[in-house]
Order: structure tokens, then C-alpha cells, then sequence
């Protein structure tokens, strides 16, 4: 059967066209050229590490959109689309270890980002060529962006927000819905994860250079949770977007403050230096001095009326401790006396206890100095 002229010429012409679409998707995928340093898995659990390592910037090549809801924990987004509208986020040293990633072994941004660096002068680039779906596939946690924890917040998700850091500093400002869950105290503390293993779990804590929240997660994984996700950005990220969050006010500050004399701190944890001092050389006998450092430590030197229990024995001697009078932990910088009023605020909220938050130096003969903490 011969086709009347106007259909031939039609015919003719769809396949010309659908010939020249072929010839321009050959084309287009000449233009995926590998990058030609690829690394692993391996290589990326040494180097996508929290904290994050001052010589190493990894970048997820991929749009935001992908990104805020699943990326490898600590790393940045520079899409490759918009790559020349970013290069600020780069770091000056091009000589730094730059890592992308995209979406997988199909997916040619991160290729296309790691030649564009190279262009820019960058001279230790690699690619993680299997991506975000190969470090998910391998255990690797899975991270989200503050974007993504807004939305579980203002859509009151079906999500369970847990704040990894000390009660002590958390309860002065967190994420908006999020329980408190200090990693120190996980152990303890399980009674206040969901009973469903499958629901939405996000960590966070201190930033980028913060252990706590991944550690958290690790442990909720090994408790059989299977949809746990770590905000490794943090709270730092957070009051950078949305403000400072909620707060819990301190309890029983005004209380403490009438103590002994003691002048508690602006959150009511601490003793001040000036009151803390006052009180050792007036009226020594008016408070517990605790001092939680070790006993090679405590060995060198304390403040006269101070006993020792360093803080790794003092969670099985919570019970025991005295409740005449108040307790003031020290240390010689206040980061474990800090973790000491917080494990003791955990299982006797009645105790009046403090802690000092100072550099503290004992000299042999000499009184011990005692500097407040900068």
C-alpha cells in the first residue's frame, strides 16, 4: 500500500527528528566522564568523620532538596548546579582534600563538581562515586539538615527529636518538641524512646565537632530502632536559623542561692568563684567539697575539706551521697564536675548540689588558684 505524499513526508520527518534526539542523548552521555580519582567506602569511613576533620571538606553535589533529607552526616551542599554561584563555600587552601558525592554510580554531579574544582586550582579532589545510597547501604548514618527538622517541628511529625548534650546545657535552650537524653546517661534513660522500633528518630547535639549525638544514635541502632537519623549541624545551626528554641528554667535557683551563703551562677547549677572562695575560707563547715578527678590526681593536691570520687565510680555512690548540707563539685576545669551535677541531678533532684565551673590550679604549700571559666 503506498502512502499519500503528506503522510510519507510526516513519517520522514518524525524519524529524522527522533534520530536527532538519539544522536543528542549519545551525545549527553559522552558527557559523563568519570573523574578519574574514585574512592570507597572504606575511604569515606576514615575520612567523613565527627568530629569533622580540619583538612577534609566533603560536598554533596546533589540539589538541596535531596540533601536536607538524607546526606552523610557533616558535610556541606554545594549542588552542581549551582557550583559557580558558591565557590565561596570552598576552602582558600587549595590544597585541601576535597570530597564529592552525589547519588550514585548513575549520577554524574559529583564528577562534574570534582572537574570544576580542579579547574578552580584544586589539586587533591577526589570522588566518592557510589554515593549516598552506598553509605546508607554500609551502615553509615544518615544525616538531615535543619530545613528537615523544621518541618518534623512545625508539622508535628510522627518523629522523636532527642537532644544528645548534657541535661545542664540543654535544658538552657533546645530544639523545639526535643526530649532530653544526655549520652552520658542513655543507659538509664531508654524508658523515654518510643516503643515502636520503626519510628523516626533524629539526634543532635553540639555541632559539628560534637560526638555525642552519633554515639547516641549508634546505641539506639544496636537497641533495634531502625529509622534513626543524626541533625549533626545541631543546636549551634539551629539558633542560627529559627532562634534559640525552648528552654527549661533552672529549678530552685532562688532556693540554692539562700544556701550557705551561695551565690549561684545565672543558671543556678554553678557556685560562683567569689561565693565558692567566701564560703572555704569562712565557713568551710557549711558545705560537702567534692572533688571528682581522679585519685592520682587528687593525690597532688585538693581544697582541705575536699573528699574524692572521681566521676567514672560516682554513678554507683549516688545513693550514699549526703543530704545535710549542700554539695559543690570540683575539678580542674569544670567539665567533670559538670557531668557530675548532671548524673546526680538525674537520680536525686532533691539534693542541693552544685558545681564549680573554674580552671582550678593546687600548688603544694600554696592556697589553690581558682580562675572562673572563660
Amino acid at each position: 500500500m503506498k502512502l499519500a505524499t503528506p503522510v510519507r513526508l510526516l513519517l520522514v520527518a518524525t524519524i529524522l527528528f527522533f534520530a536527532g534526539q538519539q544522536t543528542t542523548f549519545a551525545a549527553d552521555a559522552k558527557k559523563f566522564k568519570e573523574f578519574h580519582t574514585i574512592v570507597d567506602y572504606a575511604f569515606m569511613k576514615d575520612t567523613a568523620t565527627i568530629p569533622v576533620k580540619a583538612d577534609v571538606l566533603v560536598i554533596d553535589s546533589r540539589p538541596s532538596r535531596r540533601y536536607d533529607n538524607g546526606h552523610i552526616p557533616g558535610t556541606i551542599n554545594i549542588s552542581d548546579s549551582k557550583f559557580d554561584k558558591m565557590t565561596d563555600l570552598l576552602p582558600q587552601d587549595k590544597s585541601k582534600l576535597l570530597v564529592y558525592y552525589c547519588q550514585g554510580l548513575k549520577c554524574s554531579l559529583s564528577h562534574k563538581s570534582a572537574y570544576k574544582a580542579e579547574k578552580l586550582g584544586y589539586t587533591n579532589v577526589k570522588v566518592y562515586a557510589a554515593g549516598y545510597p552506598d553509605w546508607v547501604k554500609q551502615g553509615g548514618l544518615a544525616g538531615v539538615s535543619s530545613k528537615y527538622v523544621k518541618k518534623l517541628v512545625d508539622k508535628k511529625a510522627d518523629a522523636v527529636i532527642i537532644d544528645s548534650r548534657p541535661a545542664r546545657k540543654a535544658k538552657k535552650g533546645f530544639v523545639p518538641t526535643a526530649i532530653i537524653i544526655p549520652d552520658s546517661q542513655f543507659k538509664k534513660m531508654t524508658d523515654k524512646l518510643p516503643a515502636d522500633k520503626g519510628k523516626e528518630l533524629v539526634f543532635y547535639c553540639g555541632g559539628l565537632k560534637c560526638k555525642l549525638s552519633p554515639q547516641s544514635a549508634a546505641k539506639a541502632i544496636a537497641l533495634g530502632y531502625t529509622n534513626v537519623k543524626v541533625y549533626q549541624a545541631g543546636y549551634p545551626a539551629w539558633v542560627k536559623a529559627y532562634g534559640k528554641g525552648d528552654s527549661i528554667a533552672a529549678s530552685g535557683g532562688a532556693k540554692k542561692a539562700a544556701s550557705a551563703a551561695i551565690k549561684a551562677g545565672p543558671d543556678g547549677d554553678t557556685i560562683t568563684v567569689a561565693s565558692f572562695q567566701d564560703i572555704i575560707k569562712n565557713a568551710p563547715d557549711a558545705i560537702h567539697v567534692i572533688d571528682v578527678r581522679d585519685a592520682d590526681e587528687f593525690g597532688t593536691g585538693s581544697f582541705p575539706m575536699a573528699s574524692n570520687i572521681p566521676v567514672d565510680e560516682l554513678e554507683d555512690k549516688i545513693a550514699g551521697l549526703p543530704s545535710d548540707k549542700p554539695i559543690v563539685f570540683v575539678c580542674a576545669t569544670g567539665a567533670r564536675s559538670g557531668e557530675a551535677f548532671d548524673m546526680v541531678k538525674m537520680e536525686r533532684e532533691e539534693l542541693k548540689v552544685y558545681f564549680l565551673d573554674a580552671e582550678i590550679t593546687h600548688t603544694k604549700g600554696q592556697p589553690s588558684e581558682v580562675v572562673p571559666a572563660g
